[in-house]
């Protein structure tokens, strides 16, 4: 283990300060305002609901844990067949019914341990369900590269989208030291430079835009009324099922980057806890679930500064920006293919990180066990099948994949022993993890 710059309580200079939060937020930028993008939400709420919620989180984890919260590409087709369904209103309510649910998952293993937790979420089910979550958005985003706004194929669209893609890949695989943790956010500058040189950027709402604005908050008894229903439960709250996985699974790295046992002190309900409040902050002010972010964790790893105060500034930054109606309205001219570009790597890579998970698992394909759970959870959830009990009850593609998934891995004979000592197990494999 390296010796840390600065360690967890440090303090750092004012510049240094700055300098390094700001590091910390081009990190998450580019995915954290592509969710927002994608599912009709805005960007800016995202930017200051992603701070407020890393704040809470760290108030929640006692000042222990430098982690970051961005929003949650596990909730993306989720908050659009709630938004469908039922108005932006809908995709809250459930985002919020969401974050609950990490708090009683948090009350559970704070009274009962997390061996009940890694039983129930194997990698043999929380891996396919990952990977259906990639490959379910992959239509989207090739739509989003191709088709102009009358949704007909443009060759100057698709070039925008392979510039920007072409970018990203390059940024991500040759390039190294800061500039590796941000391929997402230089795709899009260097996409949105050659969308304006081939005349497919509006910069007018930019010109019009005021330095300072107030955004679009969405909050409860205010813009809407509160309507729960069974749609929304089980289109929204069937997702905990694999953000709880992928927090655990960040914990752990982070837990070998910093070289402290997070898993039990501060310990993982406390984490939990914060992520899930993080998620229902979001959702009283209008923006997407959030989740701690690997590309944070990167950051943590290359500087070897963890100081929660580098996090915490970096929330600060993120709030701020999300107040100035420039930066918003820059966000929104970022035109579609742009977007799309990015979404091909980041959509594909979030299937790899499913079919890694299972690798690093060393998860046996020739048991058929293993091989009846991935099958049916593919499937399902790619497929899109429905369960219609009724027009008010009905679970659908991946809740239904993941429900499936758990059913199944309890149901099953032949059910492997939970780890034991989940940080040691980590500590021998890679440092790397995003999902």
């Amino acid at each position: 283990m390296n010796k840390p710059v600065l360690d967890i309580k440090d303090m750092p200079s004012p510049i240094q300060w700055f300098t390094l939060s700001l590091q910390h937020l081009f990190a998450m930028f580019g995915a954290t305002i592509l969710v927002p993008y994608l599912v009709g939400l805005s960007p800016s709420i995202a930017l200051i609901s992603s701070g407020l919620g890393t704040l809470a989180f760290l108030i929640i984890t006692k000042w222990q844990v430098p982690a970051y919260l961005g929003s949650s590409f596990a909730f993306i087709a989720p908050i659009i067949a709630a938004k469908t369904a039922g108005g932006p209103s809908a995709a809250m309510i459930g985002s919020f019914l969401a974050g609950l649910v990490y708090g009683v998952v948090a009350l559970v293993i704070k009274k009962a341990g997390y061996r009940w937790i890694m039983n129930l979420l194997p990698p043999i089910v929380v891996g396919p369900v990952i990977i259906v979550i990639g490959l379910g958005l992959a239509n989207t985003a090739v739509n989003m590269a191709m088709n102009n706004p009358d949704g007909k194929y443009s060759f100057v669209y698709f070039s925008v989208a392979l510039v920007t893609l072409a970018a990203t890949i390059v940024c991500s695989v040759f390039l190294r030291g800061m500039f590796s943790l941000v391929p997402v956010l230089v795709g899009i500058i260097v996409g949105y430079v050659y969308a304006l040189a081939v005349g497919v950027v509006d910069f007018s709402q930019v010109t019009k835009a005021k330095w300072f604005e107030m955004p679009d908050f969405l909050i409860p008894f205010v813009d809407y009324h509160i309507h729960v229903t069974w749609d929304i439960v089980l289109l929204m709250v069937p997702v905990a099922v694999v953000t709880l996985s992928e927090h655990i699974g960040h914990q752990l790295v982070l837990s070998k980057v910093v070289g402290r046992d997070y898993i039990k002190n501060p310990g993982l309900h406390r984490s939990i806890l914060g992520d899930g409040t993080a998620t229902m902050i979001s959702a009283l002010i209008g923006g997407p679930p959030k989740t701690t972010y690997g590309e944070n964790i990167g950051v943590l790893a290359i500087t070897r500064v963890y100081s929660v105060y580098v996090l915490a500034g970096a929330a600060i930054i993120a709030i701020i920006f999300g107040f100035i109606g420039k930066v918003t309205a820059l966000i929104s001219s970022i035109p579609t293919p742009v977007m799309g570009g990015v979404s091909i790597l980041l959509f594909g890579i979030i299937a790899s990180s499913g079919l890694r998970m299972l690798v690093d698992s060393k998860i046996d394909f020739g048991d058929k066990r293993n091989l009846v759970i991935s099958s049916v959870i593919l499937v399902i959830g790619i497929g899109g099948a429905v369960l219609k009990v009724s027009e008010q009850f009905q679970i659908q593609g991946m809740a239904l994949a993941a429900i499936c998934g758990v059913l199944l891995n309890l149901v099953l004979p032949g059910r492997p022993q939970t780890i034991e000592n989940m940080f040691e197990l980590e500590t021998e494999n890679s440092d790397d993890h995003v999902a």
